[in-house]
């Protein structure tokens, strides 16, 4: 099996977990990018606890569920955004004016877009989640 994009399949893994009411999702495989998109999505309470299992292949990573996530996606391309124009992504992905939040990777690791805005750093969008 091949995946072409990870963090696709991650958010597609934890939809499809949160609708069908699920406690708990297995996101195969795992990386370093999608561990630092839980930790993002943990901070927010969007998830509860994650671990890493390793399985000798490329690993998993188990995730609990918390029954929060209404839709969540992968952004592709992975658009280069400046500080100023997250208003504009916000409109685009998300459904409401804080409500959700946008995944961006910044040279200070992977944040979410309020966290991204208080630091005035642009990034790369990787996903969304509401």
């Amino acid at each position: 099996m091949t995946v072409t994009n990870i963090l696709a399949n991650l958010f597609a893994s934890l939809q499809n977990a949160e609708m069908r009411r699920k406690k708990e999702a297995v996101i195969i495989p795992a990386s370093n990018l999608a561990s630092e998109v839980m930790r993002v999505l943990q901070k927010k309470r969007y998830i509860g606890e994650f671990e890493f299992v390793d399985d000798g292949v490329s690993g998993k990573l188990r995730v609990q569920l918390l029954g929060r996530i209404n839709k969540c996606g992968a952004i592709i391309p992975r658009y280069p955004i400046r500080a100023k124009d997250y208003t504009r992504w916000e409109s685009r992905y998300l459904p409401a004016v804080g409500v959700g939040m946008l995944i961006v990777s910044t040279p200070e690791g992977v944040l979410s877009h309020t966290e991204a805005q208080e630091k005035n750093i642009g990034g790369r969008l990787l996903g969304y989640v509401y």
